[in-house]
């Protein structure tokens, strides 16, 4: 073997290398490996110690290295440009780096091999027989000793070449614990490691049967830390000084400045090349100003009528190299007392989080955009030329505000603004951990207050000049480029991002040339000028007296600070002058160190311990510790306002003085509401915190932040994290930052593009799971990365302790990206979700991080439900089960309550709105033949109720059958049953014609429910009574039969109320298609949740008004006919489908006259108009019928959606204006009447003609059905069937697909029964 290679002419070689050779010779001796392999790995392994080696490729020398951990005392290369050294600056800190390569010596020090992508399998420190590790028992404390051996060893993901390193010579084992010599081939004896391994037991042996058993319940560590301080105090800040010399509003400033000092610079824009483009003066900013704001209020108009009115919102969509104008908009929307919502232009048809915006802008109700024709030029454009309607946006209007396009306004003109109120001034949006996006609405004097408060913590002067290299549209630079600036007259250096790409020292130049006063930057730029700044000698910033950090609540922008200061100190910058603040949407402006000249206290830092912080407890550490988080502290709170901090959970108690909890402000200068969501409104913005003992800190709300921290020292705030990137791992909490700096620390340079890593968390069993995502960079290795990915799990397990459930490498430029060129979270996380991710490698590790797996149990006879969900998780599989949305974030509890019995809720309108409108009955005519407001119905029904009672001697609970036509008189009894405690049963009367037939069913379900008494009208009384019925029944058998076509007016005594809801409110009977009778008993309960779920779904309110033309005896039918419109209050129009008969145009024709936006009918309806007015399209449309107000057209039934007729119909009525998407269906059965509903759509967006998206149509392969199977195919294939969406699930409303005979879950992928809970039977 000695003619492989050559000799080398370097240093004899460490053992361990000799030893690899020697086991690289014994395999290709054994042919485990061939020669060409086997030359491959020698030169990688011989490439580190020999600058040249013969039959070695010199570029494969450079590029492949022993695989192993960083090596803490390697010196990096001087970085030339930003595109190599792009790693996420925000986590930058070369103490965590030298921390978690500390750490990845200690894994080299156990002797562990580094992992592989090609197996995973348990490994451990010795070659000895592998005992499975107690997975109750507690991790190790990995700050105190990594090189010591524990009891409980986290299993790591491994290859099995062999043994370990340094493990060559040792004696092995065979299978049966033979010795055998250490000759035996490495993979034959791995192969004998796991033959020797216990089989696993079957599945079903291995579960807990019992769903509340099912999973295992992490306890807490008796010895976590918990906080043993006093309970925090509120923490005032200065008082708010307003001097009576400045001007009393942000518009009054405007106007003085721009009538005073017109020519003094407002702005100040940048080319990409860092030149000076265009200086805007105080001058041009009022006069552009008032051009829009008269352009806005005078010359917009729609049907001679003005587009927009005072307190309309307005959309401003400008780029970010384009601050001037998007200043004029800003202040012209103001003038014109409209709400300016700034928003990011969208680039494409698709991008990430923009059909989120377009729904902020849809329930904000804006209808304009304002831009700049080089901004509009560069939208996507549709075929027409006009600009591109994007996913999810309602339609809008664009108005270019470049000069030519408005239009001056007259010298005595002057917009009334009123700016001093508690009106909404601007919509700042805001996108949540989920990916939704909200609108911050910020009222006039909060504007202001933030200006005065920004004025005095800053002490900003008249005519300084400020660089801004922040979003401009939003956050801190929006709140001192544009807005402050302006309230003390000072000029704004705006640097724009792309500039900031080129060159990144372009905001230290401008703050030397314009001997700037104060700097707006993050950490990120600090970061990029100091990659930047070698070589660049001519610099001084001892001109700036604050350099405001805006990321500072990001505990990781430290050591940017730190290093900035280091270098920029020898040219004049003053350590004072670095001024860290926290702020968030809700709460504008937290916190901000000040000066020493501003009576700022001196900076401070903590040292934490990362253990203590995942309890949420502070314990101070040292920096020799590798799991520790070092903090600086962002200042002391806003002047005029207050602070405390309150536990993330639960109510929000005060936390002690050592606990970390979520920081909340009371201040006037704060955001005051989410745009239209009262619900997490109130959670957020009007917030009381209390002490232990409950009662409150104070009598004014607190806004949440979102922001994690406490209070320390000199009452400064320290922010450890924010609340979008809490994950919540068992008991412990771990920040999305923290892991991300962990694992950029770990050789970033190589792997990594760009530094572009994106953490979240994913529910697996009810806990979440931490996902990593990064991109790799393009001449990375598939080996290199592996390795890579190893190395981040086991720097994460030793610095954070927990493990990761996935970590997916994605190629470079493929994840989502924010406005400003961060990684857009959410939709990564939806993308991972959607398994539309696309990763090139995967390293899945669940055995590492779900310690909450499901109990060994004893063996039972038969599979039961929960070992199916188990076993379909374990298989991959999804639970086939979803669910509404639930009802108590949607209606307000008190009103649930007032409407749980439907007989109160009559009462309540009748003497509330007596003369409102609830019915209204047709005929074959189109004619009203009745009418029903509350009050008549409620007479009505006290009527039928006294008759009951007097007449027919019933007490309460008494049945009672309704054998009435479709009409306003099957309503009246109904509620005249309620209003005497008895119970109705409704029953198709008989038909006269076919007595025979349908008069034996009628008295099957009168003896089935146990009728004491019959009420009807006049002639179905005489008919029930008639020769012809005596021949098909016992008519001497019936029980009472009452006619109320005559009974006197009487008011009830009383009217009576159940003693709870759970007491039946009535029966509902209907006969199957094979003739099989059923009844349902229905509670007040579950009635009343019934109507509040469809009203939720429909969105029905009083001033709606729908057509109904269903049978009204069963089902859906029945509730909407006699139940839903006393609930919500709406008006029914009602249609008997018997009268189509008669009239086949009656229905579309009340739709039409009408104008009813929502309708429901059954499919035997829509078979006659569709069969019957095929050839009359043209003739009703010369009779006025017109379908255009028809949103949603629902059909009523308790089968599977019938695609070819709503299609039919839909393209048949096309002519008559019916919307194309309008048509829906809804599904229920017997025991759940209403399980899905399409929704109406959102009353602002119904007006715009906008609807929701199309029912999902499927095509499933029938051969997989034959086999209980769901199997999706193409559209056109073989053996397809095509199956459509029956609507959108209900409120409150849960559905799991069970196995048909053991109604355990099934997986997505099965056929089964469909169970749902929610508003059904009580």
């Amino acid at each position: 073997m000695a003619d492989r290679g050559c000799p080398l002419e370097a240093a004899p070689l460490p053992a361990e290398v000799l030893e690899s050779l020697a086991e690289l010779e014994l395999e290709l001796s054994e042919g485990d490996i061939t020669q060409k392999g086997y030359e491959k790995k020698r030169a990688k392994l011989l490439s580190r110690y020999s600058p040249l080696i013969q039959g070695v490729d010199p570029c494969l020398q450079t590029e492949t290295r022993l695989p192993g951990p960083l090596m803490a005392a390697a010196t990096p290369k001087p970085q030339k440009s930003r595109a190599t050294n792009s790693r996420d600056e925000r986590f930058r800190s070369d103490v965590h780096t030298e921390a978690v390569q500390a750490a990845l010596a200690k894994y080299k020090e156990r002797k562990m091999p580094m992992p592989s992508k090609r197996r995973s399998v348990l490994v451990h420190s010795s070659v000895e027989t592998y005992t499975p590790p107690d997975l109750h028992s507690a991790p190790p404390d990995v700050t105190t000793g990594l090189a010591e051996h524990s009891h409980y060893e986290r299993p790591q993901v491994v290859s099995v070449r062999g043994v370990p390193r340094g493990h060559g010579r040792t004696v092995l084992e065979t299978a049966g614990g033979v010795p055998v010599n250490s000759r035996v081939s490495s993979k034959i004896q791995q192969l004998l490691n796991t033959l020797k391994r216990p089989k696993r037991p079957p599945l079903k042996e291995f579960f807990v049967d019992d769903f509340e058993e099912l999973l295992e319940v992490q306890q807490p560590d008796p010895n976590q830390p918990k906080p043993e301080g006093d309970q925090m105090a509120v923490l005032k800040g200065e008082p708010l000084s307003v001097g009576t010399s400045g001007p009393p509003s942000l518009l009054a400033a405007l106007q003085l400045w721009g009538t005073t000092q017109p020519k003094a610079p407002c702005l100040t824009a940048l080319d990409t090349a860092g030149k000076a483009t265009y200086t805007l003066t105080y001058g041009k900013l009022w006069s552009r100003s008032l051009k829009l704001a008269y352009t806005l209020l005078n010359k917009l108009t729609s049907k001679n009528e003005a587009l927009l009115k005072p307190g309309d919102r307005v959309a401003l969509v400008f780029p970010n190299s384009d601050p001037v104008m998007f200043m004029v908009a800003f202040y012209g929307c103001l003038l014109a007392e409209l709400v300016p919502v700034p928003i990011e232009v969208p680039l494409t048809r698709k991008d990430a989080g923009s059909q989120q915006v377009g729904f902020l802008l849809g329930s904000c109700g804006v209808t304009l955009a304002l831009t700049t024709d080089a901004c509009q030029k560069g939208l996507p454009k549709a075929p027409t030329g006009e600009v591109a309607t994007f996913k999810g946006w309602p339609p809008l209007a664009w108005l270019v505000i470049d000069g030519k396009h408005l239009t001056k306004p007259p010298k005595d003109w002057y917009p009334l603004a009123q700016d001093t109120g508690s009106g909404t001034a601007y919509i700042e949006y805001k996108t949540s951990k989920e990916g939704s996006t909200v609108g911050v609405t910020v009222s006039h004097s909060s504007l202001l207050a933030q200006c005065q408060a920004l004025t005095q913590a800053c002490g900003y002067m008249e005519a300084e000049t400020l660089t801004n290299v922040l979003d401009f549209k939003r956050d801190a630079g929006l709140w001192h480029g544009v807005l402050t600036s302006v309230m003390n007259r000072m000029h704004v250096i705006s640097i724009p991002y792309a500039l900031m790409k080129v060159n990144p020292l372009s905001w230290i130049q401008k703050v030397c040339s314009y001997k700037a006063r104060a700097a707006l930057v993050k950490s990120r730029d600090m970061h990029w000028s100091l990659l930047a700044q070698r070589g660049q000698r001519d610099v001084c910033l001892s001109s700036l007296r604050m350099l405001i950090v805006a990321d500072g609540a990001n505990p990781w922008s430290i050591s940017s600070c730190d290093a900035f200061l280091n270098v920029f100190q020898s040219r004049g910058l003053r350590p004072e002058v670095i001024c860290p603040c926290a702020s968030s949407p809700e709460a504008l402006t937290v916190a901000i160190r000040r000066p020493p000249d501003l009576g700022g206290p001196p900076p401070r830092k903590a040292v934490l311990s990362m253990n203590g912080l995942s309890y949420g407890v502070i314990r101070v550490d040292t920096e020799e510790k590798l799991s520790v988080l070092t903090v600086q502290d962002v200042g002391q709170v806003m002047p005029g306002a207050s602070a405390c901090v309150v536990k993330v959970d639960g109510a929000p108690y005060l936390c002690k003085t050592d606990e970390i909890g979520e920081i909340c402000v009371n201040s006037v200068a704060t955001g005051t509401a989410y745009y239209g969501l009262l619900g997490i409104t109130k959670n957020v913005f009007e917030t009381v915190p209390v002490t232990a003992d409950g009662v409150p800190v104070s009598d004014r709300p607190f806004t949440r932040t979102g922001l994690l921290g406490f209070i320390g020292p000199d009452n400064l705030v320290f922010v450890v994290g924010k609340l979008d990137g809490l994950m919540v791992v068992g008991v412990r909490r771990h920040n999305a930052d923290d892991i991300v700096a962990t694992a950029l620390a770990v050789e970033p340079m190589k792997f990594v593009y760009r530094g572009r890593i994106a953490v979240f968390s994913v529910t697996v069993l009810h806990d979440d799971r931490i996902v990593l995502v990064a991109e790799q960079r393009p001449d990375a290795s598939e080996e290199d990365s592996f390795q890579w990915m190893s190395r981040v799990l086991q720097a994460i397990d030793s610095i954070h302790q927990v493990g990761v459930y996935c970590l997916a490498l994605v190629p470079a430029n493929t994840l989502p990206k924010a406005p400003l060129g961060g990684i857009h979270i959410s939709e990564t996380k939806q993308r991972f979700l959607e398994g539309m991710l696309h990763p090139c490698n995967v390293l899945m590790c669940p055995h590492t991080c779900v310690t909450n797996l499901p109990k060994p149990r004893q063996k039972q006879p038969e599979v039961g439900p929960a070992s199916m969900i188990v076993g379909n998780l374990v298989a991959g599989k999804r639970i086939a089960q979803a669910s509404g949305r639930e009802l108590a974030h949607l209606e307000d509890s008190d009103q649930a309550r007032k409407f749980l019995f439907l007989a109160d809720v009559l009462q309540w309108r009748a003497h509330t709105t007596p003369d409102h409108p609830l019915f209204l009955l047709l005929n074959a005519k189109g004619t009203v033949t009745s009418t029903a407001t509350c009050i008549q119905l409620h007479k009505r029904a006290e009527r039928v109720a006294a008759a009951l009672m007097e007449k027919g001697r019933l007490d309460a609970g008494d049945h009672v059958a309704l054998v009435y036509p479709p009409g306003v008189d099957l309503i009246a009894a109904f509620y005249g049953c309620l209003y005497c405690g008895c119970v109705p049963v409704t029953v198709r009367p008989p038909h006269p014609q076919n007595l025979g037939t349908t008069l034996p069913t009628v008295k099957m379900i009168v003896e089935v429910s146990k009728s004491a008494c019959v009420l009807s009208t006049q002639a179905i009384t005489r008919l029930l009574k008639s020769k012809e019925a005596a021949a098909a029944v016992d008519v001497r058998t019936w029980p009472t039969i009452l006619d109320t076509d005559d009974i006197p007016k009487k008011k009830l005594a009383s009217i009576f109320r159940p003693p709870s809801p759970d007491v039946l409110a009535y029966l509902d009977f209907s006969v199957s298609t094979t003739g099989i009778l059923a009844g349902v008993k229905m509670s007040h309960a579950a009635t009343s949740a019934l109507c509040r779920s469809i009203k939720l779904q429909c969105e029905l309110y009083p001033s709606r008004q729908i057509a109904i033309c269903l049978d009204p005896y069963c089902g859906l039918g029945f509730a909407l006919w006699c139940l839903c419109s006393v609930y919500s209050g709406h008006q029914s129009v009602l249609v008997p489908p018997l009268e189509l008969e008669s009239n086949v145009s009656l229905w579309l024709s009340a739709v039409s006259q009408y104008k009813a936006r929502v309708t429901f009918c059954s499919y035997s309806v829509m078979e006659m108009c569709t069969k019957g007015l095929g050839a009359q399209t043209g003739a009703l449309r010369m009779k006025g019928v017109n379908l255009s107000c028809v949103r949603t057209c629902m059909v009523v039934a308790e089968e599977r959606p019938r695609i070819s007729l709503t299609q039919s119909f839909s393209k048949l009525f096309k002519d008559l204006g019916l919307p194309a998407r309008a048509v829906s269906t809804t599904f229920g059965c017997r025991v759940n009447v209403a399980i899905c509903l399409q929704p109406n759509r959102l009353g602002k967006l119904a007006e715009q003609g906008t609807t929701g998206p199309d029912p999902t149509t499927v095509y499933v392969d029938m051969r997989a059905l034959r086999h209980d199977r769901v199997r999706l195919v193409e559209r056109g294939s073989p053996h397809s069937l095509p199956l459509m969406e029956s609507g959108k699930i209900l409120p409150g409303v849960k559905v799991i697909i069970a196995h048909t005979e053991t109604k355990g879950p099934l997986g997505d992928s099965h056929l089964g029964e469909v169970s749902a809970a929610g508003c059904g039977p009580g």
